[in-house]
């Protein structure tokens, strides 16, 4: 099970939108879009964790691709990094 950044996503792309479309990749476990927290507006990137060992293929037939008019940015998610402090700075 790899996870997966994808990015310039449409503002309107629903999960369920964007788990359809990968799904003609791969087998998807799931799918997080990203929203403001205030807003609940889409931050125009999610992650979708899939059901393959071949992430750079998969990776490659992705990124570039065209989805609600808007050329995607995918990649392997890179892990959480947090400061020792929790990431506060002031």
């Amino acid at each position: 099970m790899k996870k997966l950044y994808v990015g310039n996503l449409n503002f309107d792309t629903t999960e369920e939108d964007l788990k359809q479309f990968v799904e003609e990749f791969a087998p998807t476990k799931s799918v997080q879009i990203i929203r403001d927290k205030f807003s609940n507006r889409s931050k125009g990137f999610g992650f979708v964790e899939i059901e393959s060992d071949d992430t750079q293929e998969i990776v490659g037939k992705l990124n570039g691709a065209e989805f609600k008019g808007r050329k995607l940015r995918v990649d392997e998610a890179k892990p959480l990094k947090k400061d020792f402090d929790g990431g506060n700075r002031m």
